[in-house]
């Protein structure tokens, strides 16, 4: 292993897609930040980790964990194959779900202005409410008591 390396990932006969690290980080850090790019401890073998299900797409998220940990500052050795920089990733087939369309059709709309966000014209007064016209009666209003209530 090179010297400054924190981390190494590679294949390993029996556990898959395992990763290990140096001394040059604490035991606690690195056993945190392996379990969050979901690898969990070799119990008979102290210091190495493997990949939990191997044979749900191991070899992409072993080197996303091998990306994220460089983006986090971490020196990392890898597989060939493991390693995100050396090796391009394989293509994948383009599925038209009209995707690319909306989000074409949301940035046009995002960047244009719309009426309710404009500034008023300046140029005529603003429209008020029209008055309603008074009546030419006098509305009559009949109230009838009602007996048979609760006195007070």
């Amino acid at each position: 292993m090179h010297p400054g390396t924190h981390f190494a990932f590679g294949d390993h006969e029996e556990h898959g897609f395992v990763a290990s690290f140096t001394a040059a980080l604490p035991a606690h850090l690195t056993h945190w930040y392996l379990e969050r790019e979901q690898f969990e401890p070799v119990p008979a073998e102290p210091g190495l980790y493997r990949l939990s299900e191997p044979q749900r797409d191991g070899v992409r998220r072993t080197r996303q964990a091998v990306h994220d940990l460089r983006r986090h500052g971490y020196n990392v050795q890898a597989d060939i194959r493991l390693d995100p920089s050396l090796s391009a990733d394989p293509p994948r087939p383009a599925r038209p779900n009209g995707l690319q369309e909306r989000r074409s059709h949301l940035a046009q709309a995002a960047a244009s202005r719309t009426r309710q966000r404009s500034a008023p014209t300046t140029t005529s007064a603003p429209a008020a409410r029209p008055i309603p016209p008074k009546p030419t009666y006098a509305p009559t209003v009949h109230l009838t008591a009602t007996t048979g209530g609760r006195s007070r």
